[in-house]
């Protein structure tokens, strides 16, 4: 169809009971006219072949729908609506729908107020610089939020000082427990071959000077300064760390943590606070009974292969070792324990309302608390050598 055609009124093929009219007005403004039964029932129109004859032409500005006409209308008609503005829109033409039945109006602002979805392919379809962008800026929001959450998190425990912080000491216990006591068997499997580990590290190279002896000081430092209080925080990132998160990110789905703030508890008090305690409290624990698994770990190895008695190994470990070195540890194992619980709980707080965000929510506390483990050990491992701890 030319342009020539549709200026003068005449019709597109359309299926039986509906009708499209195009009527030019001046040089530049278009009217488009749906008349007709546009139904399901009539089949869905091919807004492309209407594009087609819009884009032959050239000196339309200006696009005005008109339904005067129209008998029956549904979501077919919106479709056609749709499509036919977008590709306008495109083209860089201004569309005019004042003159549509009111629900189609209502329904088409309705649908285009919903924001896109960010999907994989929405992104797929973003440019590398603006992917770096986005990424960043994602970045630099999660960052923000978790300077917040640890602020509400101080504030908690300056009401916790002054006697305003309130939670159940019945919940408190259990946490206690499940961060303590039920965490001994895991954490004593992975000490003991942590030990075993660095024993036969350290071995390889000091059975050639004939200095086997020194495995105990080596086995003793690694695991009172380092390694205990590391495998424990991961170990804890892993087992206690994901569970906050799960079981804060269900309680947001199941809206109880919205019920909390309507009865007017604060949820950083009665559901963080003895979570972040009970793990600071644990962990130092958790770290002196790792020391010592390791060093039973190192003796067996020495003991069993590099022909030094218990009597020598043990007796070395203690000239090797000062309380200095097991505070140092202890310290770092508090400051680990408040970083998972930190992570768990802000991931759980600021979980989505599906199953599928709980899942999500549990891989990035353990994902964050190992960073967070890691990038503290090293920052923490400076400011020793720099006092000279």
């Amino acid at each position: 169809m030319n342009p020539a055609t549709n200026a003068a009124g005449a019709r597109p093929e359309s299926p039986p009971g509906r009708e499209l009219r195009f009527r030019s007005q001046g040089e530049d403004t278009l009217f488009v006219t749906v008349a007709g039964s546009w139904t399901m029932a009539e089949g869905l129109p091919d807004a492309g072949e209407f594009g087609a004859q819009i884009d032959a032409m050239p000196q339309i500005q200006r696009i005005v729908l008109e339904a005067g006409e129209l008998s029956a209308w549904d979501t077919t008609l919106l479709t056609f609506v749709v499509n036919l503005t977008q590709h306008c829109l495109s083209e860089r033409l201004e569309v005019d729908r004042t003159n549509l039945p009111e629900g189609v109006r209502n329904l088409i602002d309705l649908a285009e107020a919903v924001p896109e979805r960010d999907t994989e392919a929405a992104k797929a379809r973003q440019s590398f610089l603006s992917h770096i962008g986005s990424e960043w800026l994602d970045l630099m929001r999660g960052g923000r939020d978790v300077l917040a959450f640890i602020g509400e998190a101080t504030m908690s425990f300056v009401r916790l000082l002054v006697g305003r912080a309130r939670f159940r000491a019945s919940d408190f216990m259990l946490l206690i427990e499940e961060c303590g006591a039920k965490a001994l068997p895991i954490v004593t499997l992975i000490s003991f071959l942590v030990g075993v580990i660095l024993a036969f590290v350290g071995a390889v190279q000091l059975r050639q000077f004939g200095a086997q002896i020194f495995v105990a000081d080596l086995v003793g430092l690694g695991m009172a300064r380092e390694m205990a209080a590391m495998m424990v925080g991961i170990i804890m990132a892993g087992r206690t760390g994901a569970a906050f998160a799960a079981q804060l990110g269900t309680m947001t789905v199941n809206e109880e943590i919205d019920a909390l703030v309507t009865m007017g508890i604060s949820p950083m008090d009665f559901l963080v606070l003895p979570r972040m305690l009970a793990l600071m409290l644990m962990m130092p624990l958790l770290c002196v009974y790792a020391d010592i698994l390791g060093i039973l770990g190192g003796a067996a190895v020495s003991v069993s292969m590099l022909d030094v008695s218990a009597a020598e190994y043990f007796t070395e470990t203690q000239q090797a070792l000062s309380v200095t070195d097991f505070i140092a540890g202890g310290i770092k194992a508090t400051i680990y324990g408040g970083l998972v619980a930190v992570a768990g709980c802000l991931r759980g707080m600021e979980c989505g309302r599906s199953s599928a965000a709980v899942g999500a929510a549990t891989t990035s506390a353990v994902v964050t608390s190992i960073v967070l483990i890691v990038v503290a050990s090293s920052v923490l491992t400076v400011i020793y050598e720099v006092m000279g701890v």
